[in-house]
């Protein structure tokens, strides 16, 4: 014989409160839900980059984007990230207080690229730009250089238009490079990292971007200026 499902009892704030199979399973359906859509978002945002480098390949024999990588948050990374802010844990609430449950990482041969490619794609009209932080321009003190954007698209569904926040980085490939070093180190030494290693970290950035700056005048002698792109008339 099958055995009786049994209802679940969560201890909480104000007591313990019992749910139902079913009503577990209508969560869980809704959480599925609400995740899905963050899915659908980084479909929306990978096509248009998509587009963009088949475009580029096209018309200029040239390829800016070197990889591009994406995930949606697990539930559990997200249940953290809601206690670990504060967030009010409603779909509402997490929806307004967390901007990277979605995330686009697009890997550039040059920083120019990086920049090129989010002008593009920032400027399409059914792309918001609601966050920029610039750690290029500006790298954070233990030399993450990165440009990073919270951008809303519109995904479509058949209860009607939802608008999706995506978290879009652009990176070179030797930023990339050091920025896995340096999240391998940091979960090794579970945040505590030694102070020689924090220095060589500096460093290593300090090494990549001159790097960066080598290669892309290399590529400036050998091939001229990077092709702009060809705008719609």
């Amino acid at each position: 014989m099958e055995a009786t499902p049994r209802a679940l009892s969560v201890l909480t704030d104000d007591g313990i409160a019992t749910f139902s199979p079913e009503q577990l399973r209508v969560m869980r359906d809704e959480f599925q839900g609400f995740l899905l859509q963050y899915q659908f978002g980084l479909r929306e945002v990978e096509t248009k980059l998509g587009i963009l480098r088949d475009e580029f390949q096209l018309m200029h024999d040239y390829n800016p984007i070197e990889h591009i990588s994406s995930r949606v948050k697990s539930a559990d990374s997200l249940v953290d990230k809601v206690v670990r802010k504060g967030v009010e844990p409603t779909f509402e609430g997490i929806r307004t207080g967390i901007m990277d449950i979605a995330g686009v990482r697009v890997t550039t041969s040059f920083t120019k690229d990086a920049y090129r490619l989010f002008d593009l794609l920032t400027q399409q009209d059914d792309i918001t730009l609601r966050e920029v932080k610039d750690y290029i321009a500006t790298p954070k003190g233990n030399g993450y250089k990165s440009l990073h954007a919270i951008v809303s698209v519109p995904v479509f569904l058949s209860s009607g238009r939802v608008e999706v926040p995506v978290e879009v980085q652009f990176r070179t490939i030797a930023m990339d490079f050091w920025a896995s070093l340096e999240h391998k180190i940091y979960y090794k030494y579970a945040g505590a990292v030694p102070d020689g290693l924090l220095a060589e970290l500096k460093d290593a950035a300090e090494s990549a971007a001159l790097l960066d700056a080598r290669m892309e005048r290399l590529h400036h002698e050998l091939h001229g200026p990077h092709p702009s792109p060809v705008r719609a008339v």
